[in-house]
């Protein structure tokens, strides 16, 4: 007789795929579960092969600690590790005060763990230095939903929405490798005779399903969601009925849009005008539309601004606050959504408030028995609060990151990190930041421990435990709670994550994020629950907007933008532009699937793509070592010449650490409102390397 198989999710991506967990004395078998609607069965590589990340062969199962005797990680009790943090972290704050003592969270993180890890941070360390890498994945589209909206939540619709539009124009995606079994939607669209617009300087694998594929110039996304607008107008395809009743602001933002002439767009795009004119046709001839984004427009020092111009062909054609129509984001980490929402970004409170908000901070203080005043201000963003170290920033505790690889700038950020007095990382395996830790805590992983997740739907998930971790592997919460006793707070950080998800529910309830009628039971016997579900008997919200959107008059805010250059632009020294991305067999910064047989041998190491004129010009052929150079390092990774990239740009993967560590080149140019970093446009120039 078969195990009972637990029914789970995928640890990887937003999609938070449903799958079953069947454990024998084999080890653990991934199962089909076809019944959860997200993806309905389909599993990419990934997620099929994620229980190989469970071998004690390849993740730690016992805690380590930097002996000075040797500069080397060696084995330790836990006692000891759990006591030298807390010395640490101690000493740090009774030297140089609470703020140089810095926390440095995760998009991967459950939400009880990003819950009590801001929890832990501003009552137990009283510091305000705390951010997460989800600021390098959904903030400018989060910024821009809240300026046009009044709300972020990635997709203010499911998922299953999407093949029943007329026209979806998907920008910066590359959703066939990024989260495969999403892929079905697109494919589903275009069966149901809708039409598929693609924008990408490649014409990857998703482009190639396309009915209409814009290969722009990278950093120019804003200029072409302009151009477009300004086409909607000058050929009086605007929803003037729709604009009028829901939105305000239109003649700004049209007189911003009508300085983007078709042909002077173009010339900074590069797309030709007649297939402009093309996506606005698809686009307006349609009933209902809808644009997704994802990193490509997101991933600019100009992103914010960026996806609001998408916002603005939205609302002036409307396409917003009704049935099948909208704007959204593909929210890229795990739980990218839920962890931004509760707690461990600079400037927010659980439930989505704001930290500086006088009511906020009183209300959540409240659930915390504390006083609203001993809570700090906001901190640094993560560029910001990376940047810092070694300098304000003397301790640092790093969960469920590894940014020495994935930062901008990361050999800059690899030395701050080497700086500090103290670094203690908690991660399921012995990453490249672990690796420079003082202490290293080893903890438990998706299929070894229970808790929410909240996908790119805004579907709040349950992940059960199906597994028992190693003896040597302590959960999170756990963790959080020794360091909090050890630190003087005996109360107030329990180890059961259902308890602290009720807490979780009393500290949002009447934010924005409301999880106040989310229960486990619930999420459980509904497939997730949307929030906001302010209370038990509410039905939780699938589709956002629909009577009124939530800024103070219910109107739509259109934001004038226009288009200006990138942080770093081509010259003469730098004359060809680096854009970042992700391949089908890793994910972020490649630390546990790197450790997986299969998708190393699919995906072995990093390369460079590039077109075969700018090939034939640096004298490289393929498979031979090629130098991307940027103003702030060199990587080496061999050629892959391919026809379908821009002549002008070049792409590498960023899932790689040493030589070919793509980050090693990227700009760490921010985003004045979200502080996003411009990972996806730098300045670059090629050199062969012999042999």
């Amino acid at each position: 007789m078969l195990p009972i198989a637990t029914p789970t999710h995928c640890p990887y991506c937003a999609l938070q795929c449903g799958m079953n967990l069947r454990s024998s004395g084999e080890g653990v078998e991934v199962v089909e579960r076809a019944d959860f609607p997200v993806n309905r069965g389909a599993l990419c590589g990934k997620g099929r092969t994620a229980p190989e990340v469970l071998s004690s062969r390849v993740r730690l199962t016992g805690p380590l600690v930097r002996r000075p005797t040797t500069g080397r990680l060696e084995p330790a009790t836990w006692e000891e590790a759990l006591e030298t943090v807390a010395r640490g972290l101690r000493g740090t704050r009774e030297a140089h005060g609470a703020d140089a003592v810095g926390v440095f969270g995760g998009g991967g993180l459950t939400n009880e763990k990003a819950y009590t890890l801001g929890k832990f941070a501003r009552l137990v360390l009283g510091t305000s230095q705390i951010d997460y890498n989800g600021r390098f994945c959904m903030s400018s589209a989060a910024a821009a939903h809240q300026r046009a909206f009044g709300l972020d939540r990635g997709l203010p619709f499911p998922l299953e929405d999407v093949p029943r539009t007329g026209c979806v124009i998907l920008v910066g995606s590359n959703l066939a490798e990024t989260m495969p079994p999403a892929l079905r939607y697109l494919t589903e669209l275009r069966e149901n005779g809708g039409r598929l617009i693609v924008v990408d300087p490649r014409r990857t694998r998703t482009a190639e399903q396309a009915d209409l594929h814009l290969a722009p110039r990278p950093g120019t996304d804003l200029a072409l969601a302009l151009g477009l607008l300004h086409l909607v107008v000058a050929e009086g395809r605007t929803d003037e009925e729709f604009v009028a009743a829901r939105t305000t602001g239109w003649e700004e933002a049209r007189a911003a849009a009508m300085s983007h002439w078709p042909a002077l767009v173009e010339r900074i795009t590069g797309v030709p005008v007649p297939a402009l004119r093309e996506a606005v046709a698809m686009f307006c001839d349609a009933p209902n539309a809808m644009v997704l984004t994802a990193r490509g427009p997101e991933q600019q020092s100009k992103g914010t601004d960026t996806v609001g111009a998408w916002i603005n062909l939205c609302l002036a054609t409307g396409n917003a606050g009704r049935p099948l129509a909208g704007y959204g984001c593909l929210t890229g980490q795990g739980n990218g959504q839920g962890g931004r929402e509760h707690g461990q970004k600079a400037d927010q409170l659980p439930g989505y408030r704001k930290l500086d908000d006088p009511a906020a901070r009183a209300h959540v203080a409240g659930v915390w028995g504390v006083d609203p005043d001993t809570l700090p201000g906001p901190g640094r963003s993560a560029y910001e609060l990376l940047d810092a170290l070694g300098g304000d920033i003397r301790a640092l505790l790093v969960m469920a990151s590894n940014p020495v690889v994935s930062a901008p700038r990361a050999a800059h950020v690899e030395q701050r990190l080497r700086s500090l007095d103290f670094l203690a990382v908690a991660d399921v395996v012995l990453s490249e930041t672990a690796e420079l830790a003082d202490v290293v805590l080893p903890v438990t992983q998706w299929a070894e421990e229970t808790g929410t997740m909240t996908n790119l739907e805004g579907r709040v998930l349950l992940r059960r435990q199906a597994v028992e971790p190693p003896d040597g592997v302590r959960s999170d919460l756990r963790v959080l709670h020794s360091l909090a006793g050890l630190l003087g707070w005996e109360k107030g950080f329990p180890t059961d994550p259902e308890e602290v998800f009720d807490e979780l529910r009393r500290a949002s309830a009447g934010g924005p994020a409301d999880y106040a009628g989310i229960s486990y039971r619930r999420i459980a016997e509904e497939d997730g629950v949307f929030w906001p579900c302010p209370e038990p008997g509410h039905p939780g919200t699938p589709r956002l907007f629909l009577e009124r959107f939530a800024t103070p008059d219910g109107r739509a805010r259109f934001v004038p933008v226009t288009h200006r250059a990138s942080g770093e632009e081509t010259d003469e020294e730098y004359p060809v532009v680096l854009t970042t991305g992700r391949v089908v067999s890793h994910y972020q910064s490649g630390a546990q699937t790197r450790r997986v047989a299969e998708l190393n041998a699919a995906a072995p190491g990093p390369f460079v793509e590039l077109h075969p004129r700018l090939a034939e010009r640096v004298g490289v052929t393929e498979g031979e070592p090629v130098a991307v150079v940027s103003r702030r390092g060199r990587a080496v990774a061999p050629a892959r010449i391919v026809t379908g990239i821009r002549p002008d740009t070049v792409f590498m993967p960023f899932h790689w650490p040493g030589e070919g560590r793509a980050n090693t080149l990227t700009n760490p140019a921010l985003d004045p409102t979200s502080k996003m970093p411009e990972f996806k446009v730098c300045a670059v120039r090629l050199e062969a390397v012999a042999g």
